[in-house]
């Protein structure tokens, strides 16, 4: 997997940087809203100032996440955004999990397979070996 964007292999889509669950929701809130005030953000990742900004910085790094600085008032604020990179990258990542799911369906379905307890090829028994 390309460490830093899509993986071209077996599930064309699924993106390293976006594989981090907390990464993953950053891009996700930011991607619901024009510019999102970075408190928002920190609370609903339920994460620090400190992890936050480090998460974001990442995120900025690999385009995937716009920074804005300004003031309201005398309070200096930060805003996120995620960039058309990002919101694509987020809609290609989120495909490929569902596919990952909807693989999961079918064979769940179809009950276990290669020799496990309840086949031919088990124990027999319903004690451990």
């Amino acid at each position: 997997m390309n460490p830093t964007g899509p993986a071209a292999g077996p599930l064309p889509g699924l993106d390293q940087l976006l594989l981090d669950p907390t990464r993953l929701t950053i891009v996700s809130l930011v991607s619901a809203a024009t510019w999102c005030e970075f408190g928002f953000v920190r609370e609903h990742a339920g994460l620090s100032d400190s992890a936050l900004s480090k998460q974001l910085t990442t995120l900025g790094g690999a385009e995937l996440v716009e920074l804005r600085k300004g003031r309201v008032g005398a309070r200096r604020c930060t805003w996120v955004r995620a960039t058309d990179l990002g919101r694509e990258r987020l809609r290609a990542h989120v495909a490929a999990l569902q596919r990952i799911a909807d693989r999961a369906g079918p064979a769940a379905a179809e009950g276990p397979t290669g020799g496990g307890p309840d086949s031919d090829g088990g124990s027999g028994t319903d004690q451990p070996l």
